[in-house]
């Protein structure tokens, strides 16, 4: 008996068993970057965030770029800019807030990330959610008793993200999207006059070097007439950021204003942008024993 329980002790640790045992448990570890960033372009990904990380987010469009040298290519134009922090407080949810210079928009928002790719492709694609409320805080006090109370400025917006790496190169998300106005405005800077939206988004990326990637985005429209959103960039890691920079038919950057804000003729129209992204460990490490 005390034989056999040797031999069977020493197949187990012979190094083929060994490297087998091992890759059986990592195929059912997550599928790691997917995306560089919580953010891709305008659009927020499945990428989760750490237990008590923090993502922080700057992110501009400027003008167009059709006023050529003399415009600095849209530079010269002014920028729409958002600031955004968002904090897991699990690995499966984390809340956040914006504010974007359009419309001097508020928003809050939540992810919540029901389940993840896996390398063994048991779970194939993950599967997340963003639900948020932003208000319109510009001033409309000139308008007196037409101005829009709190619940006229208040939109919703919500996002389901499926996702997909195909290969070390390839990931792709589809977003089905909507977007809630209570009033839609003429006087706010979008130009649909309905009170909901429908949209598909999709996200791809293109890996070319282990810090880089050439990125894409297209959100067409489901219920208007209004131009479709298209960007295509680059994402760039470095230092701990993860940059991008992109050309985009629109200058919105909340997810309402995506959708209801109007889009230009791709190329003719496109206007430059860029994101600043980092994300800090806020907890605390615990020490080895």
């Amino acid at each position: 008996m005390k034989i056999k329980i040797l031999i069977l002790a020493l197949f187990l640790s012979h190094p083929s068993m060994a490297q087998l045992e091992r890759k059986l448990a990592d195929g059912s570890q997550k599928e790691e970057l997917i995306f560089h960033a919580p953010r891709h372009i305008n659009l927020l990904t499945v990428e989760p965030l750490d237990k008590k990380a923090l993502h922080f987010a700057i992110m501009h469009t400027f003008g167009t770029i059709d006023g050529g040298l003399q415009d600095l290519y849209g530079l010269d134009n002014g920028a729409n800019i958002q600031f955004s922090f968002e904090y897991g407080f699990s690995e499966k949810f984390s809340l956040g807030a914006a504010r974007a210079s359009t419309d001097k928009v508020y928003n809050l928002y939540g992810r919540y990330h029901f389940f993840s790719q896996t390398q063994d492709n048991k779970t194939p694609f993950s599967l997340s959610m963003m639900g948020g409320a932003a208000v319109n805080t510009s001033n409309y006090s000139f308008l007196n008793e037409d101005a829009p109370d709190l619940m006229d400025r208040t939109s919703y917006a919500a996002q389901l993200m499926l996702a997909r790496k195909f290969s070390e190169k390839i990931s792709v998300q589809l977003s089905p999207m909507m977007a809630y106005f209570n009033d839609p405005r003429a006087l706010y800077q979008i130009e649909g006059d309905q009170n909901l939206y429908l949209a598909l988004g999709f996200s791809g990326k293109y890996k070319m070097t282990g810090k880089s990637s050439l990125t894409l985005q297209w959100i067409p429209n489901l219920n208007n007439d209004l131009r479709n959103n298209l960007g295509v960039g680059i994402d760039l890691e470095a230092g701990g950021h993860v940059f991008q920079m992109y050309f985009v038919t629109s200058q919105a950057l909340n997810e309402q204003y995506l959708l209801a804000g109007g889009n230009g003729v791709a190329g003719e129209k496109f206007r430059l942008g860029f994101n600043v992204n980092r994300i800090f460990a806020t907890g605390k490490k615990k020490r080895a024993d």
